[in-house]
């Protein structure tokens, strides 16, 4: 997998946000494979509505967002409105993410976040555009990278060192079980314990440790009673779809 823009394929356009358009685009359909098969993947034709590129193998979709410099906390998409109506159907695609070094033409960070991690929380509504702009009242969003677990981001590479495909592939089937889970809220459940765990930084924790977050979890769901059953609930779950081991009473383990 090459990490440096091939530059001479751009040199026709002025603009730097075409030249960086086509760059990113040529880089991603000739160095990245599909994440769920490993098979390479196709470019759409442009505008397409359903994404960017596509796996003629398993047909997944991927959606490419770049970036200069770092990822950061957030990444600027589209309306609002589409954002969330994308996100309650089928076609939903995955996202690519893409930060480069424009000085060396290098790519610094390349990730894909598969679509299951992708709820209405982590899209931030941007305020609408002013009366004298020329799409008055427009309203965009920002999808908010920082409320994505670990595990929701599947590097190719990070801090310009290149991951193993072997274990990219691994790194998306360990999460593909959240699918299944039809329903928002319980995904969002879900979530929310994972981003827990990360938070304690550690391969091995206990069940208290995971309990230190009650509190920030009741403040989010007001309704629920019975956020320590619903935290046990959640490992017990994590731990059937092999997300974590159990090691011994009130103690887990991440899986690798």
């Amino acid at each position: 997998m090459q990490t440096i823009f091939n530059r001479k394929i751009a040199d026709s356009y002025k603009n730097n946000s075409q030249k960086i358009r086509v760059l990113t685009e040529a880089w991603v359909k000739n160095e990245i494979f599909c994440p769920n098969c490993g098979s390479i993947i196709s470019e759409y034709e442009n505008n397409k509505p359903v994404g960017d590129f596509y796996c003629q193998n398993c047909s997944e979709d991927y959606e490419l967002k770049s970036k200069k410099k770092s990822m950061g906390k957030k990444i600027v998409d589209g309306a609002y409105s589409t954002m969330i109506q994308r996100l309650k159907s089928q076609k939903n695609p995955n996202f690519f993410f893409l930060n480069y070094d424009l000085k060396n033409y290098e790519i610094i960070n390349f990730a894909v976040i598969p679509k299951h991690f992708f709820i209405p929380e982590i899209i931030e509504k941007r305020k609408p555009l002013s009366k004298n702009a020329r799409r008055a009242g427009w309203v965009g969003c920002n999808i908010l990278l920082q409320s994505i677990p670990q595990s929701g981001k599947v590097f190719y590479i990070k801090d310009r060192k290149k991951e193993d495909k072997n274990q990219i592939l691994k790194n998306w089937k360990k999460t593909l079980f959240l699918r299944e889970q039809q329903k928002t809220e319980l995904r969002g459940w879900t979530l929310d314990i994972m981003k827990c765990i990360d938070k304690l930084n550690k391969k091995e924790f206990n069940l208290n440790e995971v309990y230190d977050f009650k509190n920030m979890l009741r403040c989010k769901y007001p309704k629920n009673k019975h956020i320590e059953d619903k935290i046990r609930q959640q490992l017990q779950f994590l731990r059937d779809e092999g997300y974590l081991k159990f090691i011994n009473p009130g103690k887990y383990k991440l899986t690798e």
